[in-house]
């Protein structure tokens, strides 16, 4: 997994591309908590390229969804671009009601 954080206006972008698994979920749980510390809690999560995601991930995700919404001035986490295979996996595990899910990165990082 790789991943680039870019400081926007309004919120962080991190895009991520490869795979999240067991290996590489705390890489992201680190690039994530390393966003929020900074005191940015409005975080776009750029999905286009990821092939895989493991339960491990998917926790990695909601949890870094409940810091955000946790903060006096309302955060959020939200998903972009969302690959078929990623998108069935929230599906399956229950989580598509916990996320904004948006087709493109323009309206994730305009709309947050």
């Amino acid at each position: 997994m790789e991943y680039i954080v870019e400081k926007l206006k309004h919120c962080d972008l991190l895009s991520i591309s490869g795979r999240i698994d067991s290996q590489s979920a705390p890489e992201l749980s680190e690039a994530l908590d390393k966003i929020m510390e900074s005191g940015q809690h409005k975080i776009v999560l750029d999905m286009s390229e990821i092939e895989f995601i493991s339960s491990a991930g998917l926790r990695i995700l909601i949890n870094a969804q409940k810091k955000c919404k946790q903060q006096l001035v309302a955060g959020e986490l939200v998903l972009a671009a969302v690959p078929e295979r990623v998108h069935e996996a929230l599906d399956m595990a229950g989580f598509l009601p916990l996320f904004t899910i948006e087709d493109e990165l323009t309206h994730a990082v305009g709309n947050i």
